[in-house]
Formats: C-alpha cells, structure tokens, sequence
C-alpha cells in the first residue's frame, strides 16, 4: 500500500487544519528531537554492549 501525492497533500492539509501552523511546527519539532535521542541512546547502547564483549573476551 503505497501512499500517493493527493493522499499526502490531504493528510497535510488536515493536519493544518486540526492544529494550526504554530502547533503543527512544534509537534514536528518534538517530533525530531525524539527520533534523535532514540537514535543516540541505540547508537550508546549498541557501543555498550560492543565494549562488553570486548571485555569478556
């Protein structure tokens, strides 16, 4: 299921209108920073366990 122009532009238009352009531009602010602290705490946790197994051996 593949999502089309006319079904992106709808969606963004609706979402412009439920939350105005204020509101829309923190939610993808927080949004972005979310994606980049869960990438920071896997990369740091894939590092631990590396570091880990570097120990052990």
């Amino acid at each position: 299921m593949r999502l089309g122009t006319m079904e992106i532009l709808l969606i963004v238009v609706l979402a412009l209108v439920i939350f105005g352009g204020g509101k829309l531009a923190g939610v993808g602010k927080a949004l972005g920073q979310s994606i980049k602290e869960f990438k920071n705490e896997v990369k740091d946790d894939t590092k631990s366990k590396s570091d880990e197994d570097q120990k052990d051996a």
